[in-house]
C-alpha cells in the first residue's frame, strides 16, 4: 500500500546522502538556479516585464534551500519516456507532440533544452531511487520550472520523474494551468501517481466534482486517504460525496466484499460539524 507523501527538507536530505551524491547535487542545484537567473535576466533585459517562464514560482517558495514540502497555497476553508510505460497525456502529451507545447529543442525559444533537465533524469541514478523524488523536487523549484518546463518533463517523462513533477506543483504553479497533469495522473491506476495527484495542489484547485472523483479513486487503488490533502475540510457536510460513499458501500456488502475502512473514515468525515450551545459550528 502506498504510504502518504512526505519530502524531506534540503537540509535531511544531505545527512543522508554520500558526500559523492552531495557534491553532485550541490552542482545540480547551481545549474538550475543559474539557468532561472539566465532566463530572468534576458527576459528583463528584453523589457518583457516576465518573469522566467509564465506561471513559474519565484521568491523564497521557489528557493532551493526552503523544505522540499514547503511552499504548498493555502487550502481554502471550504472549498517518460515511452520505455517506462507511461501512457501518453491527453492533451498535454499530445500538444507537446503538435509542438503547441515547447519540446526540449524549443524551451525558451529557439535554444536547446536546460542542462538542468538532464540532470533531473539522472536523479535516481546518481543520489539513489529512494531520494530521487526530493531532489528532483529540489532541482525544479531552483529552476523555477513554470508550467510549460513541467508539462514538458511530464508528457516525456518516466513514472517516477511524472512523480516529481506533480508533488512540485505547488510551489511551483499558483493557478491552475498545471491541472491536465493532475488529471492525467488520476486517470492512470499507478498508485505512486495517484498519491502524488492529490496533495495540496489539487485540494486548491480541483473543483468538487473531480475532487469527489479523486477520492474514489483512492479508495479504488489502495491508496490511503491520509494522502487526501484537506480531506477533512472538503470532505465536510459534502452531502454529494457522502452518497457516493454510502453507495459504494452498499454495493461492496451487497457482493459480499468488505468495506474499507478508509471509505468508513471518509464517510464519517461528509458529516456537518456539530453545533455547539451558541448555535455555532464547533
Amino acid at each position: 500500500m502506498t504510504a502518504p507523501v512526505h519530502l524531506p527538507t534540503r537540509e535531511e536530505l544531505g545527512a543522508a546522502l554520500s558526500e559523492a551524491a552531495r557534491a553532485w547535487l550541490d552542482r545540480a542545484l547551481t545549474e538550475a538556479g543559474g539557468e532561472a537567473e539566465a532566463e530572468v535576466g534576458t527576459a528583463a533585459g528584453a523589457g518583457s516585464g516576465s518573469g522566467a517562464e509564465s506561471g513559474a514560482g519565484a521568491g523564497p517558495a521557489a528557493e532551493a534551500g526552503a523544505a522540499v514540502n514547503g511552499g504548498s497555497a493555502p487550502v481554502p476553508g471550504a472549498a517518460s519516456a515511452p520505455a517506462s510505460g507511461a501512457a501518453p497525456v491527453p492533451g498535454v502529451g499530445a500538444a507537446y507532440r503538435a509542438g503547441a507545447v515547447r519540446g526540449p529543442g524549443q524551451s525558451g525559444g529557439a535554444r536547446g533544452a536546460a542542462r538542468w533537465e538532464a540532470l533531473f533524469a539522472q536523479a535516481g541514478r546518481r543520489c539513489g531511487h529512494e531520494h530521487a523524488d526530493a531532489v528532483r523536487v529540489l532541482l525544479l523549484r531552483a529552476a523555477h520550472a513554470g508550467p510549460d518546463t513541467l508539462t514538458r518533463l511530464y508528457g516525456q517523462g518516466t513514472a517516477a520523474e511524472r512523480r516529481a513533477v506533480l508533488l512540485a506543483l505547488p510551489a511551483l504553479v499558483p493557478g491552475p494551468a498545471a491541472l491536465p497533469l493532475v488529471r492525467d495522473a488520476l486517470r492512470t491506476n499507478d498508485t505512486r501517481l495517484v498519491a502524488a495527484a492529490v496533495g495540496p495542489y489539487a485540494a486548491v484547485h480541483l473543483d468538487a466534482h473531480e475532487w469527489r472523483h479523486a477520492v474514489l479513486k483512492c479508495l479504488f487503488t489502495g491508496v490511503p486517504v491520509t494522502a487526501v490533502a484537506a480531506l477533512a475540510e472538503r470532505a465536510r457536510s459534502d452531502t454529494e460525496l457522502a452518497r457516493m460513499l454510502d453507495d459504494q458501500a452498499r454495493e461492496r456488502t451487497a457482493a459480499g466484499r468488505p468495506v474499507p475502512d478508509d471509505l468508513r473514515y471518509t464517510l464519517t468525515l461528509t458529516a456537518p460539524r456539530a453545533a455547539t450551545a451558541t448555535g455555532e459550528e464547533s
